[in-house]
C-alpha cells in the first residue's frame, strides 16, 4: 500500500511538473518580441533626429519605439530632474523629480516625428497623472522632451488634436530636455535579455496591420511556378534583377495599386509613383509602411537596403537616399516582374475598394 501511494504521488509529481514545463513554454512563446526592422538598415548616412518619450516603465517603452522603422537606437534612462548621474535606487524615490524615459534617435526620412507621437499615444494614458499600468511615481509620469525648440509646437498641435478623443483632460508634459542620464546596463534591452519581464504595454501592436496580412496567404512552391512566367519567378523567388528600361512598369504612369505578384498583398499606389530616370519604378513610399521588410544586402560589393514583401517575402528591389526631398527622400526602385497593377476602375471588384483613397 506505501509503494502504491509513493508510485501515485510520484506521478502526480511528474504530470505537475510536465504542466508547468509547458505552461512556461507556452508563455515564453506569447512573450516573444516582436520582429525588429531596423535590424538590417545601414544608418550611417542618415540625418538622425532626438526626440525623448517617458510613458511608464522605460523597459517596455524601450523595446516598442526600437521596433519602429525608421528608429535608429532606443536606450533607456532618467530624464528632467535634480541632480547628476543619479541611480534606479535614487530615482524611485521620487525626490529628484526624474522621469523614466527613453532617448529615440530616428531617420525623419523613414518616420517623421508626428508618426511617433502617433505611435506613443496608442500605448499610453495621457489623462493619468504619474501613473501608467500597474506602476504609480512621479517617475511614471508621461512626457515628450525635445532638443529642437521647433518641434514643440508640432507635438503641441497633436496633443490638441489628440484631446478630441479625451473626457479627461491629457496632462502628457511637453519640455525641453533639460538633461538625461543613461540607465544602468541591465536596464537597455532589458525585453530582450528577459523575454517574458514585465511590460505594460502591449507590443503586439506592432504586429497589427493596416491590411489583413492573413488575407494574403503565400501559395505552393508548385502554384507559383504555374502562376509566375520564368523572368517573374527569377526576380521574386531567385533574387535577380530585370533590364533597366525594359520592364512593364518603369514608364507606367495609370493609376491605380500595384500589389505582390505572389500573393496580391497592396503594396504602392500610383499616387506615390515618380520618374527618377532609373529604368526601374519609383515609389517615394510603400502604402503602408507594415507591408514590406528591410534586409540588409553586401552583394556585388555595395552596401544597400533590400526590400521585400511581407506576405510573401519575395524580393522587391531596394530603397535609396536619393529620392524626392519634399516627399520624404526615399526612392524604393522595384522590380516590375514583382509586381502585378490593378487599375482604378478594376480595385472594387478585384477586392481592393478600401485602398481606392491611396490612389485618388
Amino acid at each position: 500500500m506505501k509503494r502504491l501511494k509513493y508510485c501515485i504521488s510520484l506521478c502526480l509529481i511528474i504530470f505537475f511538473l510536465s504542466a508547468c514545463s509547458q505552461i512556461d513554454s507556452q508563455i515564453a512563446s506569447n512573450n516573444t518580441l516582436p520582429y525588429n526592422p531596423n535590424e538590417n538598415i545601414n544608418y550611417s548616412t542618415s540625418d538622425l533626429k532626438t526626440i525623448y518619450f517617458a510613458g511608464g516603465c522605460f523597459w517596455g517603452v524601450e523595446a516598442y519605439f526600437a521596433r519602429i522603422l525608421g528608429v535608429k537606437n532606443a536606450t533607456s534612462g532618467y530624464a528632467n530632474g535634480k541632480g547628476i548621474d543619479p541611480s534606479y535606487e535614487d530615482v524611485i524615490k521620487g525626490e529628484q523629480g526624474f522621469a523614466e524615459a527613453v532617448r529615440v534617435e530616428y531617420d525623419p526620412k523613414r518616420v517623421t516625428l508626428t508618426e511617433l507621437l502617433e505611435y506613443f499615444f496608442k500605448v499610453v494614458d495621457p489623462t493619468s497623472i504619474n501613473q501608467q499600468g500597474n506602476d504609480r511615481g512621479i517617475q511614471y509620469r508621461s512626457g515628450i522632451y525635445f532638443e529642437d525648440e521647433s518641434e514643440e509646437a508640432i507635438i503641441k498641435d497633436y496633443i490638441r488634436e489628440e484631446q478630441e478623443k479625451y473626457d479627461k483632460e491629457i496632462v502628457t508634459e511637453v519640455l525641453p530636455v533639460e538633461n538625461f542620464f543613461l540607465a544602468e546596463e541591465y536596464h537597455q534591452d532589458y525585453l530582450e535579455k528577459n523575454p517574458n519581464g514585465y511590460c505594460h504595454i502591449d507590443l503586439n501592436i506592432l504586429n497589427e496591420a493596416d491590411n489583413d496580412a492573413e488575407s494574403y496567404i503565400k501559395p505552393s512552391e508548385e502554384e507559383i511556378k504555374d502562376k509566375l512566367t520564368p523572368e517573374q519567378y527569377q526576380v521574386a523567388l531567385l533574387d535577380e534583377t530585370e533590364p533597366a528600361y525594359d520592364n512593364e512598369y518603369w514608364d507606367f504612369y495609370e493609376p491605380g495599386i500595384y500589389v505582390d505578384i505572389v500573393t496580391g498583398e497592396p503594396l504602392f499606389s500610383s499616387s506615390d509613383k515618380y520618374d527618377s530616370d532609373c529604368g526601374w519604378p519609383s515609389f517615394t513610399k510603400p502604402i503602408s509602411r507594415k507591408t514590406v521588410k528591410y534586409l540588409e544586402d553586401t552583394s556585388f560589393n555595395m552596401n544597400r537596403t533590400e526590400i521585400r514583401s511581407r506576405s510573401g517575402d519575395i524580393h522587391l528591389g531596394h530603397v535609396f537616399d536619393d529620392g524626392p526631398e519634399e516627399d520624404g527622400g526615399l526612392r524604393y526602385c522595384i522590380n516590375s516582374a514583382s509586381l502585378r497593377f490593378i487599375p482604378l476602375e478594376d480595385m472594387e471588384k478585384e477586392g481592393y475598394a478600401n485602398f481606392i483613397g491611396e490612389v485618388k
